[in-house]
């Protein structure tokens, strides 16, 4: 049996630091033993619900610029299972939701680069699912709900994306998080830790600088997926990692 998690990607820098976080990846990775990977991504939006389908080894996309060619080189060889995708498809079809399949999309960085550290060896098949970030929370809650059994079958889902996640309020260099960012993640972990649900979806009016922390909410919707996937109550949540970078840049992970 499986938990489901979310896990903050951050900076595509990740990939090749060797820091904290990266350690904690790493040893958390050791402690699973997936027969597969589902990962819903933050970087792959789609208005209507897409799964990666092939039995090729993926490409790398590297879906950003500006950063040392080092990051460029990095590769990571997974590949992807069309019978677990059309699997997948088949089970959100039967729950009222609607997806598709797509043969040929790469993994992006908000997938290779915590697999990279997770499960270096990139010997466990991958399902990449793309999120679209303009759907009501409890809606992408349904969506975690909808394969919340895959846990139960050894299969591990995993929500990429970033609670607090602004990238003009970043500040280079700072460690120290500025008091908006942990106010605002503060608030998450008490509504969780309670099960609110109904308090959750309603983040944009009752959490202290939603508008700071979520400016656009692409990196905050695979947190309601992995919500709604996990096996335990809400209220049963773990933290497994809370820190910061770049001032506002938020690595909190939980596991549900």
């Amino acid at each position: 049996m499986l938990p489901s998690l979310f896990l903050a990607h951050g900076s595509p820098m990740i990939a090749i630091e060797d820091n904290e976080y990266t350690d904690f990846l790493q040893n958390l990775g050791k402690s699973l033993q997936p027969k597969a990977i589902v990962v819903f991504t933050a970087h792959w939006e789609e208005r209507m619900l897409t799964v990666s389908s092939t039995d090729e080894e993926y490409e790398t996309i590297y879906d950003f610029g500006g950063f040392p060619p080092e990051l460029y080189q990095v590769r990571y060889p997974a590949r992807g299972s069309t019978a677990l995708a059309a699997e997948l498809k088949r089970t959100f079809e039967a729950h009222g939701i609607t997806a598709a399949l797509n043969h040929s999309r790469g993994l992006d960085h908000g997938v290779w680069t915590l697999l990279v550290h997770l499960f270096p060896k990139a010997d466990v098949p991958v399902i990449q699912i793309s999120v679209n970030p303009f759907l009501p929370v409890k809606e992408q809650y349904a969506i975690g709900q909808a394969v919340r059994t895959l846990g139960r079958e050894d299969m591990l889902v995993i929500g990429s994306g970033v609670t607090v996640h602004n990238l003009r309020q970043i500040h280079w260099g700072q460690q120290e998080p500025e008091p908006w960012a942990v106010q605002f993640d503060d608030w998450l972990i008490e509504q969780i830790r309670k099960g609110d649900l109904d308090a959750l979806a309603e983040y944009e009016t009752k959490a202290p600088n939603a508008r700071l922390a979520v400016p656009r909410p692409e990196h905050f919707v695979p947190l309601f997926i992995a919500m709604g996937s996990g096996a335990s109550p809400l209220s049963e949540a773990k933290i497994l990692y809370r820190g910061y970078d770049l001032g506002t840049l938020s690595y909190l992970c939980f596991q549900f």
